[in-house]
């Protein structure tokens, strides 16, 4: 089969994605919080992005490669983390992991996720990045940065935007509960997908294997949250000092949208941010991550990685425009995992790299340095 005929698009990888996946899982995956309205704030502001193509370049090929923290990626492209990662594809972190690493990208593992930073290590290609959902017993933080750092992973991820559990009305609605309970209503569901059912076969139960170890609390949570809630807290300034010195690797801010905040955050002394309003799926009044890139951008010299909304390669080129250095999927590459196995994400990989090629062809812009000034099309319509 050729994928790129059959899935030329990220949007084609969705719709086979929404087919195979039972729906509280699909809910999971592609949910936001109240009426999604950032999500969908996310893909309209994206929209709005324009550029004025230039002609009588000639023939080139463009240089995708991108410079972070030291080293040439072959692309600006990322993976994400994603809490739960497994609910979507059995072993969803592995064949991630594997997936960056021989293509040359970095990959990132949240805590809550349903591998641990020890089954990761065998599969990390010299940029995996570990996701911290802060703990509050200071024990616990200093053994979890030691197994991020003992297992390879040379960047860390502090997420801000989390304070309090969000309200995910779609995934409360499709039955899934924390952790995931197969009752006989979820069991209809999966019985309509075969492909997904034959995939999880060898799953022993959804958990976030990295809390393993410190608590096997039971509580009854809302079903939106899950164990780590019991075991984290939301961080302030002391503890983003904490980590900075207890942390020896990149340090990055993830959850970023003032640039008062990235001024502030690169006095500390982290090594990167991330601008982000997590995909709509925290807060349902939140900017565009696009529309507060402009301000973070001017608010700090750091390098600056970017996520929400993103679905080709013409969006990576807005937020490049507009001050990201790295752009980050996460959803994305899990459509790409649920659509077609452990190739889709090399798939999606390729897809991302041929529309930046053809949308840089079109801009004259032989390297990432030299895209046009963006505008925004309402003003030039």
């Amino acid at each position: 089969m050729n994928l790129h005929q059959t899935y030329p698009a990220l949007s084609d990888l969705r719709r086979r994605a929404r087919r195979r996946l039972p729906t509280f899982v699909w809910e999971y995956l592609d949910s936001a919080t109240g009426t999604e309205a950032t999500k969908h704030r996310n893909r309209a502001e994206l929209d709005r992005i324009g550029f004025a193509p230039s002609i009588l370049h000639g023939a080139f090929k463009p240089d995708l490669t991108t410079r972070l923290f030291g080293h040439d990626f072959p692309l600006p492209v990322g993976m994400a983390p994603l809490g739960m990662s497994g609910l979507i594809w059995e072993r969803a972190e592995i064949h991630l992991a594997r997936a960056a690493a021989e293509a040359g990208l970095p990959f990132s593992l949240s805590t809550v996720a349903t591998r641990a930073p020890e089954d990761l290590a065998p599969h990390l290609g010299g940029h995996g990045w570990f996701q911290l959902y802060p703990p509050k017993d200071e024990g616990i933080r200093k053994d979890m940065l030691a197994r991020a750092r003992d297992a390879g992973f040379t960047g860390l991820i502090l997420t801000v935007d989390v304070p309090v559990a969000s309200r995910r009305e779609r995934q409360t609605r499709s039955g899934l509960t924390s952790p995931p309970r197969l009752t006989p209503r979820l069991m209809g569901q999966v019985a309509l997908c075969p492909a997904w059912a034959w995939a999880m076969r060898g799953e022993r139960g959804i958990h976030m294997r990295t809390l393993d170890k410190y608590s096997d609390m039971q509580a009854n949570l809302p079903p939106t949250e899950h164990i780590g809630y019991l075991l984290r807290t939301s961080p302030d300034w002391d503890y983003l000092r904490w980590l900075r010195d207890h942390w020896d690797g990149q340090l990055i801010v993830k959850g970023v949208l003032r640039g008062e905040d990235a001024t502030r955050l690169e006095a500390e002394g982290v090594d990167a941010l991330w601008v982000s309003n997590h995909a709509g799926r925290q807060f349902d009044a939140a900017p565009a991550s696009i529309t507060a890139l402009p301000e973070v951008r001017a608010g700090t010299s750091l390098p600056i990685l970017f996520d929400s909304g993103i679905e080709s390669g013409l969006d990576i080129l807005r937020a490049i425009a507009l001050g990201a250095d790295f752009v980050m999927l996460g959803r994305g590459f899990h459509y790409a995992l649920a659509a077609l196995g452990p190739t889709g994400p090399a798939h999606l990989i390729d897809i991302l790299a041929r529309d930046l090629e053809a949308n840089m062809g079109q801009l004259g812009a032989r390297d990432l340095k030299s895209l046009p000034p963006a505008f925004s099309l309402d003003h030039r319509a």
